[in-house]
């Protein structure tokens, strides 16, 4: 077996698992605040959906690594390394990502306002993955 490959996998799994569970907490925190307003009929703001996706990129990080590492001649065992790593603190990333975007779902849907500055958290937590990929880019040369 080529424990370079099971961390190829495991880049993209454990990536996909971060953003999955971060895009159910926002995704329940938007629907809660959708609720919320249609209660007290108020419009329900769409925008809402752009907190409960944004985790979803982190998946698109991992596969995109996940390429890179397979075409990488590298040390089976430094590939096996720099999956899991790189992938936890992508999957991190998409947790508090997702938490991030459910705080702001919530906010926004209770006071149409503050959109700005609550995305730019939400792109703060996406920062750590995109540091993980090109990081871990560079390191397989």
């Amino acid at each position: 077996m080529n424990i370079g490959l099971l961390g190829t996998a495991l880049a993209m799994g454990i990536a996909a698992a971060g953003s999955a569970i971060g895009i159910g907490i926002a995704g329940q925190a938007s629907i809660g605040a959708w609720k919320k307003c249609y209660m007290v009929n108020k419009a329900a703001p769409f925008i809402l959906t752009v907190f409960a996706g944004a985790p979803l990129t982190q998946t698109i990080y991992g596969f995109l690594l996940m390429q890179q590492m397979q075409a990488s001649s590298a040390d089976p065992a430094f590939l096996l390394g720099l999956g899991i790593a790189s992938s936890l603190a992508m999957a991190f990333s998409a947790v508090f990502q997702g938490k991030a975007g459910a705080a702001g779902a919530d906010a926004l849907a209770e006071t149409g306002k503050g959109f700005s500055q609550y995305i730019t958290v939400v792109g703060l937590c996406e920062t750590v993955a995109l540091f993980a990929l090109v990081f871990s880019m560079v390191a397989l040369g």
